[in-house]
Parts: structure tokens; C-alpha cells; sequence
């Protein structure tokens, strides 16, 4: 089967979405493990101006974006939790692969997967128009063992676009396809297709208005949404992958960081696993992910140290902002970023999930 561009209908309307905000926590899979879900961060976020780690004893982190950040004041109950719930179901989902023992690569995989089905992240379902009022999704995975790696970039057809980077790196001799070819992969894959507007969101339209000027925008566009995980696995293994539906209004054909191995995504045992979030072209330009690596490898910085450089001191330099979930061999964490806010978070290897959504929980480290 061949999937070939067609036109497509807008909704006349946007569906009601109806949020059901369940206060109780539930343990996964019915509280095994002891495993147990934490809202305020632990430890405290690093000091801005400072490159101090976030956590230690990691397994596995993910990111929902970096932007202005959610303001606790003006951020409902229900929104909150709506965030929180997205992170902590794509920690779970990766938590759930890592302990039936299978690889970082299948961890970080399946926690994209949940965060590329979620319409508030920029992924997927709910990733942001092009200017011409399309979808077009990017991403990259990749495995720190033996450096093997796999990307699509602007797909149109692809629910989820992360699995589909993983068969190019695993089913093909290519690092990247792009465009039709790469949906065209996906199908003789198996990935079932689907059209555009299983992407559509009233909320990424109404951005797409407000970027031409056609409409007031009630929504601050909190965060950019682009997603990402990195993990490291039972063999101390570690991935990295990274999807988005990339900027508002962006030209057609632009591909941003996020399927570019060494600016949006890296993983290298002994070094980092690093998915990042921003002005794609200036992580183009500085080669973000992959020089976190290096100045760990080969300038002797611990993760902290090395992803505050690049994130905090170098990358604004260029004229952008953004951040990075990075994580090294040792289970060390940090997510510095020089942008307002990034929705994050992570799981310790004694089962304790923690998100950070406001600005004070995860402040600018400038």
C-alpha cells in the first residue's frame, strides 16, 4: 500500500473534551513493587547559575517541552493534573518495559508512544500546523550500546512517529528518511496509516490563527510540547529518543533538532543519553546533544557540568532557548534549560516518580 497526499477537511467544529480528575492515586499495577507517585520535586531543583545535577539513581526521564512554563496561580486543578497525569503515564509506560526487562531503547519507546498520544503535548495527536495548514512530524531514536540510530522527518501519516524512527534504525541500512518515503517505510513496515486530521486540535488551530495575525490567542502556548525520554537499562545500556510536530507556522518542509542525531537526540554508553527541546536550528547549530557527550568524554565535565555549558552558556549565544533531559551511565540527572519552564520528569530505580510543571519547581538555570 502506498500512502500518497490527499486533500482533507478541517472539523466545522472541536470536539468537547471532557476531563475526568481523579483525585486518588493508584499505584501501577495494582501498587507492585512498592512503586508510588510524588507531585513536588525531590530533590530541589538546581540553583539558577549553577550546574548541580536534579536527581540521582535515574532509570528513566522524559520531557514535555520547553516554553513559558505553567504559572501555579493561573493554572486550574484540572490542567494540573492533565499535565502531571501525561508524564507520569509515559514514566509508567517506560517503568512497565524496564521492569519485564527489556532495553532502553523499548523503554524510551514506549513513553514517547504515550506522550505522541496525548493532545496537550506536541506530538502526534495535537502536534502544531505547518503554515499551510498541514501536519508534518519528526523524530529520532537512538541506542547508546553501539551508536545505531534511526529518524523520520516530516511524515503525514504516521500516528506515531517514534516507532517509525525505530524500524528505520532496526529494519533499514538508513539513519533518516524523510517525507513520503518515510511514510511509505512506515506502511511496509505495518504501521497503519492515518490522515491529518488525527493530528487536528482546536487548540494547535487556534494557535495557527494566532500566528497569522487572524485571531486573539487565549491559550499562552505554555509549552512548545516537543517530547522526549532517555533511560538506561538493567545491562546499563542507554536511548534516547524524541518526537515533534515541530513550530507554529513553520514552512513547509522545515525540519527542526528533534530527528537530527547530535542535536535533538544522542545516547552514548559511558557518556550521556540526551533528548532535547527548543529553537531547533540553534541545536542544529550547536550540535547540542552530541557535545554534551563530548565535553564529558573528552573535556572531563560530569552530565551537569556539560549539559549546563552547552544548554545555558552556549546555545543562547546563538540566539535561542531550550532545554535537555540528559542522564549518564551512572543514573546522574540533570534538565537544565535557559528557556522560562520545561515540563518534565523522572523515575528513580526505587520506583518514585516525580514531575515538574511550574516554574518554581524547574526554574531557568541562567
Amino acid at each position: 500500500m502506498r500512502i500518497r497526499p490527499r486533500a482533507w477537511l478541517f472539523p466545522l467544529l472541536a470536539a468537547a473534551t471532557t476531563l475526568t480528575v481523579v483525585l486518588v492515586a493508584v499505584p501501577e499495577d495494582g501498587g507492585s513493587r512498592g512503586s508510588r507517585t510524588v507531585a513536588a520535586p525531590a530533590p530541589a531543583p538546581a540553583p539558577a547559575g549553577k550546574a548541580e545535577p536534579d536527581a540521582r539513581d535515574v532509570v528513566l526521564a522524559v520531557h514535555g517541552g520547553a516554553g513559558t512554563a505553567l504559572v501555579r496561580d493561573e493554572t486550574s486543578p484540572e490542567k494540573e493534573k492533565a499535565y502531571r497525569d501525561g508524564l507520569k503515564k509515559a514514566l509508567r509506560a517506560g517503568k512497565k518495559a524496564l521492569d519485564r526487562g527489556a532495553t532502553s531503547v523499548e523503554a524510551v519507546e514506549a513513553a514517547v508512544n504515550v506522550l505522541e498520544d496525548d493532545p496537550l503535548f506536541n506530538a502526534g495527536k495535537g502536534a502544531v500546523f505547518t503554515a499551510d495548514a498541514g501536519h508534518e512530524l519528526d523524530a529520532s531514536i537512538m541506542r547508546g550500546s553501539d551508536l545505531k540510530a534511526g529518524a523520520v522527518a516530516g511524515v503525514k501519516h504516521v500516528r506515531n512517529p517514534i516507532t517509525a524512527a525505530r524500524l528505520v534504525m532496526e529494519k533499514s541500512k538508513h539513519v533518516m528518511l524523510a517525507g513520503q518515503g518515510a511514510d511509505d517505510f512506515a506502511v511496509d513496515q505495518g504501521l497503519k496509516p492515518v490522515t491529518q486530521d488525527h493530528y487536528w486540535t482546536q487548540r494547535r488551530w487556534d494557535q495557527l490563527m494566532d500566528a497569522k495575525g487572524k485571531k486573539p490567542s487565549s491559550d499562552r502556548d505554555e509549552a512548545k510540547g516537543t517530547v522526549g525520554a532517555v533511560a538506561i537499562d538493567a545491562k546499563a545500556d542507554m536511548a534516547a529518543a524524541t518526537s515533534t510536530g515541530g513550530m507554529t507556522n513553520k514552512m513547509a518542509g522545515r525540519v527542526g533538532d528533534s530527528p537530527v542525531i547530535g542535536a535533538g537526540t544522542y545516547a552514548k554508553n559511558g557518556t550521556v543519553a540526551a533528548s532535547a527541546t527548543g529553537d531547533g536550528e540553534i541545536f542544529i547549530r550547536g550540535a547540542a546533544t552530541a557535545t554534551i557527550s563530548n565535553l564529558m568524554e573528552f573535556g572531563g565535565k560530569d552530565v551537569a557540568q556539560a549539559s549546563y555549558e552547552v544548554l545555558v552558556k552556549r546555545l543562547p549565544k546563538l540566539g535561542g532557548s531550550g532545554g535537555v533531559i540528559a542522564l549518564d551511565a551512572k543514573g546522574v540527572f540533570d534538565a537544565p534549560h535557559s528557556s522560562e519552564g520545561m515540563l518534565h520528569g523522572y523515575l528513580t530505580k526505587d520506583g518514585k516518580l516525580v514531575t515538574k510543571i511550574f516554574k518554581e519547581e524547574s526554574p531557568p538555570n541562567q
